[in-house]
């Protein structure tokens, strides 16, 4: 279902720094694109991977609770039942956002998102919403 299209433009015109966890260090997949997209868009995109020291020429982090900045949108590419950990991990830091990537949903966790005061976009992908509905960006004729 797609949210409000005033509401995603008002993520993107608000919200400017966002954390991809579960991000790859591979060029091919979504969530490298995505986020290489997201960072020239000019995103403050951050790296999220316990795996890897670097991303995209970015500092790679291991976990949200160890980044050293604040962060807005928690966009995350990992499997609906490691959802809930990252959601409460965004609600210590402060996240506005949590933005689960396409085919990724976890009611519960986005309950518990939404009680915390932050926003949920689920089973959406970013890239495409901010292409379709980033201000200026929405075509209304189809």
């Amino acid at each position: 279902m797609l949210p409000p299209i005033k509401l995603l433009q008002s993520i993107f015109a608000r919200r400017k720094s966002i954390a991809v966890v579960g991000i790859s260090p591979k060029k091919h997949r979504p969530s490298h694109q995505v986020a290489r997209y997201l960072f020239d868009a000019g995103f403050t995109v951050v790296p999220v991977n316990p795996g890897q020291n670097e991303i995209l020429g970015l500092p790679c982090y291991p976990d949200l609770l160890s980044i050293d900045r604040s962060i807005d949108i928690v966009n995350i590419f990992r499997s609906s039942e490691h959802v809930l950990p990252i959601v409460r991990d965004a609600i210590t830091i402060g996240a506005k956002v949590i933005w689960m990537q396409e085919g990724i949903i976890n009611d519960s966790a986005a309950e518990v998102a939404r009680q915390a005061g932050l926003q949920v976009i689920m089973d959406r992908c970013i890239k495409t919403d901010h292409m379709q509905f980033a201000a200026g960006g929405f075509c209304s004729s189809g």
